[in-house]
């Protein structure tokens, strides 16, 4: 049984805690949380924008901490889970793995490509695994892509254009601060950047056009740059004032043979496709394809099976490690660059 030590109560601690509970092989031994009243149980001020609202929980049994030192000195702890602010998961996952715990660290690795290269040297020199919660790949829509295109049957990937754009959520405290979440670009296209490195690789250069608010981007249009001429991969990103749609997402993947593609988004408060997931075929179809019920809950328990998957084995996760993680946080700096410089920037 591998004994997690959740680090951070917010919504994503919660949504964490909530998969935890749905796993098989690990459980929640200790919360470190600095709201004393979350540590009672009481989580009905959390709220997010999918899954289940807070409620009152029965923590009988799970070691509460306000002090992350105190919960690293735990003995009955294997690994700690970071739900934290952005700006505080370099510092806590390398304190965590020096402590001799494995790492489960939410995404964004970290603000800076630096902090991820040194999060990823701790992580060797301590020989304990780091892994950074990109549920994106695990959610129904993107894992059936990514099997469609690893098959093979459908011959060579052509490239593909990638859509992730939100309502500002003003609900989220220091969304736009630079030194503390990053923005749209580290909170929100970080999902796609990483899944178009998964895909596709890492490109040459990126060209990136739109609209900033300060520093950081706030609505954008980019195309990643390949050598191979056949890749013409796109993505838009950002946030809208307009709060009548809070999230649409979506995807088109061409291949030599099939073209696969969805589109999803909330409206008003109703949440549903605009383009199920669909895959063209070479002789005129369009399949629609089912893909569960549609409870996001269960992209982040197929994630954590593969945490409790690569500890148990000791091995390396394709999707959940730190150099993709890393990559992602590059081509997000770099498409900021490129936004605000006005030209194509090399990566």
């Amino acid at each position: 049984m591998i004994r997690i030590g959740i680090a951070g109560l917010g919504f994503m601690g919660m949504v964490h805690y909530l998969s935890y509970e749905k796993s098989r092989g690990v459980k929640v031994a200790a919360i470190c949380e600095m709201n004393k009243k979350r540590l009672t149980g009481d989580w009905r001020d959390i709220q997010g924008n999918f899954g289940p609202p807070g409620k009152k929980m029965d923590l009988s049994g799970i070691s509460t901490y306000t002090s992350l030192d105190d919960m690293l000195e735990d003995p009955n702890i294997d690994m700690i889970d970071i739900t934290l602010p952005p700006s505080l998961h370099a510092d806590m996952a390398c304190q965590a793995m020096k402590a001799g715990k494995d790492v489960f660290c939410e995404k964004p690795m970290a603000l800076t490509a630096a902090d991820c290269n040194r999060m990823a040297r701790v992580s060797k020199n301590t020989g304990k695994q780091l892994f950074i919660g990109h549920v994106l790949p695990f959610a129904p829509e993107f894992a059936w892509a990514l099997k469609e295109v690893r098959s093979g049957k459908h011959g060579k990937l052509l490239g593909g254009s990638f859509k992730r754009v939100i309502s500002d959520p003003e609900w989220l405290p220091n969304f736009w601060s630079p030194k503390h979440t990053g923005g749209p670009m580290l909170d929100l296209h970080v999902h796609d950047a990483h899944f178009i490195r998964l895909l596709f690789g890492m490109p040459t250069a990126v060209i990136t056009r739109g609209r900033q608010r300060g520093e950081l981007a706030e609505y954008w249009n980019t195309q990643f740059c390949y050598e191979k001429p056949s890749y013409s991969v796109l993505a838009t990103s950002g946030t809208i004032a307009q709060q009548g749609r809070s999230f649409n997402h979506g995807f088109e993947i061409h291949l030599e043979k099939a073209t696969l593609m969805f589109e999803f988004a909330v409206i008003g408060k109703e949440g549903k496709y605009l383009c199920p997931p669909t895959l063209l075929d070479n002789k005129g179809r369009a399949k629609t394809v089912k893909l569960g019920d549609g409870d996001p809950m269960n992209s982040f328990a197929s994630e954590i099976a593969e945490v409790v998957r690569c500890v148990r084995k000791n091995c390396r996760s394709e999707i959940l490690n730190s150099d993709l993680a890393r990559d992602a946080i590059l081509l997000c700096h770099k498409q900021t660059q490129s936004l605000s410089r006005g030209r194509s920037v090399k990566v």
